[in-house]
């Protein structure tokens, strides 16, 4: 008998409200999934939005239990927040913030069996879409990534919360937006599934889109650009993952990041700009080892883009100029352990190819610069 065809995707949101004042409009939709919802927060440059945001769902006559991470999404402040959750009798999990706590918000709710509202404060990443987390250590190092039975059942990118975000934010979604075509282009682009193959081209169209608007969008905050990148950022890259499925796999960009996580030295930068990072040793990596002068085109074109942004393009950059020649093996072995998604390039790739790339990604600035 043939092998089952038969394939699950969890595409987006239930229900996403996008826009100016999207908090205010989705205040009804939340009450009827929620009444006494757990809202979930962490950081204190945020804490004034979460209290605004309390007092609204306590003016529709929801009775809210607040709560923060201790760290990121992690085993130890899951297993906390579930006892808080039963014990305060909340029947949803509201996660507002950036992506490591969108993320705990979304397993939460998925361990505990509550519906899920995200309300992302930035457009640094498209957590607040996808039905995948990623689990970290206490200490902040990436340990593996969870997919979830279904997306949020309500996702809310109110433009204002979004655009109150620091600039840094933007940027950092923009790098891990972009990493949806140099990632999904290299592990899927032979697909013959036609899902696949429309995932792979939308990310080509947003990597396009990115390149063109992203400059004008962080100097013109709110602007009808700002809008498109952020969104796209925020949105489509999401999108994108779930017509894809499992086959529109990260590859070296996110493995490399998740390397560099094991370093505490570079736990100071945004996900995005560890994944912005990533795609240049990706692209180091086709060019030395695939033979893709394609990708040495690539990453001419992107360095001066990244650089713009104020995106790190170095190890430097990256807090990692005092880092060990010990501590980058360690990120090049993480980077390549078994079931690393770094093995979806379609050619062998060693923890020492991984370290050479790392080192002279740096390196090659002053050749770029020249």
């Amino acid at each position: 008998m043939a092998a089952s065809s038969l394939q699950q995707h969890a595409i987006a949101p239930a229900t996403v409200l996008r826009g100016e004042g999207a908090w205010a409009e989705a205040l009804p939709l939340i009450a009827g999934l929620s009444q006494a919802p757990l809202l979930l927060g962490r950081s204190a440059a945020t804490q004034a939005l979460r209290e605004g945001l309390k007092s609204d769902l306590e003016q529709n006559g929801l009775r809210v239990t607040s709560a923060e991470l201790e760290f990121d999404c992690c085993e130890a402040d899951l297993a906390r927040l579930a006892e808080l959750t039963q014990a305060n009798g909340c029947d949803g999990v509201l996660a507002c913030g950036g992506g490591k706590v969108l993320d705990a918000g979304k397993l939460l709710a998925h361990r505990v069996g509550l519906p899920c509202i995200t309300v992302p404060s930035s457009a640094a990443t498209c957590a607040g879409w996808t039905a995948l987390a990623n689990l970290y250590s206490p200490q902040g190092a990436f340990e593996g990534d969870v997919a979830l039975d279904h997306c949020p059942e309500l996702l809310v990118f109110d433009h204002s919360l979004v655009a109150s975000a620091p600039q840094r934010t933007l940027a950092s979604g923009i790098a891990d937006a972009m990493a949806k075509w140099y990632e999904a282009s290299v592990s899927s682009g032979a697909s013959r599934d036609g899902l696949v193959q429309q995932a792979v081209q939308q990310a080509r169209v947003l990597r396009d889109q990115l390149l063109l608007e992203a400059e004008q969008a962080l100097t013109e905050v709110g602007g009808e650009a700002w809008v498109r990148v952020a969104e796209a950022s925020g949105l489509t890259a999401g999108l994108i993952g779930g017509i894809g499925g499992a086959r529109c796999r990260t590859v070296a960009a996110h493995a490399v990041h998740n390397g560099l996580t094991q370093l505490e030295a570079s736990h100071g930068q945004l996900h995005g700009e560890k994944v912005g990072f990533g795609i240049l040793v990706q692209l180091r990596l086709e060019e030395s080892i695939g033979g893709n002068q394609l990708a040495a085109q690539a990453r001419r074109q992107l360095l001066p883009f990244f650089q713009h942004l104020n995106l790190p393009v170095s190890l430097t950059d990256l807090g990692l100029a005092q880092a060990s020649l010990a501590e980058l093996q360690a990120v090049a072995e993480f980077a390549c352990r078994p079931g690393s998604d770094l093995h979806h390039l379609p050619f062998a790739v060693g923890p020492a190819d991984v370290l050479a790339a790392l080192v002279s990604t740096t390196a090659a600035l002053s050749t770029v610069d020249a």
